[in-house]
């Protein structure tokens, strides 16, 4: 099987190993990737923000980047889950129509696209550490339920705790963190604050942009927890 990959923009810019983490577990699955490089930004940040202009030329440079037959799979739920959920607000009974129908069936987020796609729920992983998992709200939209925690506890040496509230949001929302800083700051506050009541080590998430909003409220007030994706977990083998 060979895939397309994508690699959103806060990966690309702030955790690149997680792309390569993700490559490096699809290998060992059997997978042979495809990297475009000449892909772009799926448009979300604009389109959040209102700018559909600029989120439509983004758009239809996605749809035409990735317009194959192939699987799609990207780190992370929130740019999946704007191109299968948004993209019809954009470009529905357009001339992109067909083109962009197909790249919606073809996308999926990295821990769908194993247990589901692939039917792998276990690769070997070993990870001796006390995590608990923060369920994000790009997730929630996209449709995951139960595949990060089965892969996850196939994980050797992991104690998974589960933290209250564990599917209410981190208060990042992309440009909600920028207008509304003093709300969303309280958010990382309230789930940092329940992430460390359960004594965890590591935060752990499919988002990168959520991992980065947490982390930097903990780096601010020197906390004594972390944040981690889980590819970059899972990748521990």
């Amino acid at each position: 099987m060979i895939v397309d990959i994508f690699v959103p923009c806060f990966v690309d810019q702030f955790s690149p190993q997680t792309a390569f983490n993700m490559i490096k577990i699809l290998k060992k699955l059997g997978v042979e990737v495809h990297y475009n490089d000449k892909q772009t930004c799926c448009g979300q940040m604009a389109f959040n923000d209102g700018h559909w202009d600029k989120a439509r030329d983004l758009g239809e440079k996605f749809i035409n980047d990735f317009s194959n037959d192939r699987y799609i799979v990207a780190p992370t739920a929130s740019c999946v889950e704007m191109v299968r959920n948004n993209y019809d607000k954009m470009f529905y009974n357009s001339s992109l129509h067909i083109k962009y129908k197909k790249v919606q069936s073809n996308i999926f987020e990295f821990t769908d696209f194993v247990v589901n796609i692939l039917k792998k729920e276990s690769f070997g992983s070993v990870f001796n550490s006390k995590i608990t998992y923060h369920d994000s709200c790009s997730a929630h939209k996209y449709g995951l339920a139960d595949e990060p925690r089965t892969l996850l506890n196939n994980v050797e040496g992991i104690d998974l705790v589960e933290m209250k509230d564990s599917d209410e949001c981190c208060g990042f929302g992309g440009v909600f963190s920028v207008k509304y800083e003093p709300i969303s700051t309280a958010m990382a506050q309230q789930k940092v604050e329940n992430a460390l009541a359960t004594g965890a080590e590591y935060i752990v998430s499919t988002d990168s942009s959520c991992l980065m909003h947490l982390q930097a409220y903990i780096n601010k007030n020197k906390l004594n927890i972390s944040t981690m994706h889980i590819i970059d977990v899972l990748a521990h083998f």
